[in-house]
């Protein structure tokens, strides 16, 4: 990396979730066009939650240890002012495991100039912004691809160690049965392993992360539902969050009702989908769905669209829920992750928007959550625009810094 005055910031940012794979891909691209990109833009990667989030991840924490890297050394989002840099006309964005901006972050579009997803393709093409998009399983897979095919020498133990990691967690240890390794995948963790042959055992890496991903323990319901959440907006707000826990366990916590009205109002919410996963011992997937909101209107729509979707069949069967507010299902086709579910989401979404009479019942209904501000974490967000939290010369010596300890 440049260590004199760089004139732009090229930005790799991950979506907002900051899972393992969005956290490597920022870190790993970042680092390919620092060695190949010669000229004043200094590439920065970027983890899209606060720091004091990183906590709720801890396969993410697991794997900076095995490849003895520091957490200290990582920019959050909340370390630096976005908008600072874009109206000084200093900001390029390349997007990662993600391929639209929230909605809070729509007036940072300008300055994206390169997608690398592996979700469903939403943007709008343009001739300024290179996009990449495949439904593979993990980024990951595409980053590796990028990087073997236009400057394999830059990929070194530690980098390969993230890339490979990321790859074989989000296909569940390359499984089948689960439903999420595509053959590029395949092609290209085999291609790591035959670059890299130090790499570790890919089964007991998978159990690794695995078991630190799963460790809910000593999380609070907030935390737990914030570990791994997306959200949406259209005239209605919702999330969904990913749980590692049976639907059983959970709705069994004490005070869950009021957990969850209380989660909805700080975050301004008015439906909340939660997604349960677990495994058999054969590594396929046991998936649960919970639709919950205070609206009867919202959460019966909500519900009732879920129920009978035709592009993601989820085949829904209810179970018994003990909290009024909640609707709970066991998700026969278990195929579908969020990834998947996402889309049908924010048809409902849609759909909803233009059914100005569904709109008119729910607001004939007095909700218990009225709107209120957002965080980072969801769409509609009004953004920080106060001073940047690091300065432009602290900010390039500490990406240097990352530099030069990151890969050794």
């Amino acid at each position: 990396l440049m260590k004199h005055t760089a004139a732009h910031f090229h930005v790799v940012v991950g979506n907002e979730a900051c899972d393992t794979d969005s956290m490597v891909c920022s870190l790993v691209y970042a680092y390919f066009l620092s060695k190949t990109v010669r000229s004043d833009t200094l590439p920065v990667p970027l983890l899209n939650i606060c720091q004091s989030d990183l906590v709720l991840r801890p396969d993410n924490l697991a794997l900076l240890r095995l490849v003895n890297l520091s957490p200290d050394m990582l920019l959050f989002r909340d370390q630096l002012d976005l908008q600072v840099l874009l109206r000084a006309g200093r900001l390029q964005l390349t997007l990662v495991d993600h391929n639209v901006l929230p909605s809070c972050d729509h007036s940072l579009e300008e300055a994206v100039v390169e997608v690398i997803d592996h979700h469903l393709l939403e943007r709008e093409p343009s001739s300024t912004c290179s996009v990449t998009v495949e439904t593979v399983g993990s980024c990951a897979t595409l980053v590796t691809e990028r990087i073997l095919q236009e400057a394999p020498d830059v990929l070194d133990q530690q980098a390969a160690q993230l890339l490979y990691a990321a790859v074989v967690l989000d296909c569940v240890n390359m499984a089948p049965s689960a439903g999420k390794v595509t053959p590029k995948d395949s092609e290209f963790a085999a291609a790591l392993e035959s670059r890299f042959p130090d790499l570790p055992p890919r089964g007991a890496l998978f159990q690794t992360l695995n078991n630190a991903k799963f460790d809910v323990s000593g999380l609070n319901t907030e935390q737990m539902l914030m570990k791994d959440m997306k959200s949406v907006s259209g005239s209605l707000n919702l999330a969904v969050s990913v749980l590692y826990v049976t639907l059983e366990d959970f709705l069994q916590r004490a005070g869950l009702d009021a957990e969850l009205l209380d989660f909805c109002l700080k975050f301004g919410l008015d439906l909340l989908l939660m997604m349960t996963i677990s495994f058999t011992e054969r590594q396929e997937p046991i998936r649960e769905l919970a639709v919950y909101s205070h609206n009867a209107a919202w959460r019966d729509e909500a519900s009732q669209y879920l129920e009978q979707a035709h592009d993601q069949t989820l085949d829904l069967c209810p179970i018994s829920s003990p909290h009024l507010h909640l609707r709970a299902y066991r998700q026969g086709n278990s195929l579908v992750s969020r990834k998947k579910l996402l889309p049908l989401v924010k048809d409902f979404l849609k759909e909803w928007d233009e059914n100005g009479s569904l709109r008119d019942v729910a607001e004939e209904e007095e909700s218990a959550v009225p709107p209120t501000p957002m965080n980072s974490l969801v769409e509609g967000c009004p953004l920080d625009d106060g001073l940047p939290r690091i300065s432009t010369a602290d900010l390039e010596d500490k990406v240097s810094k990352m530099a030069d300890r990151r890969w050794k």
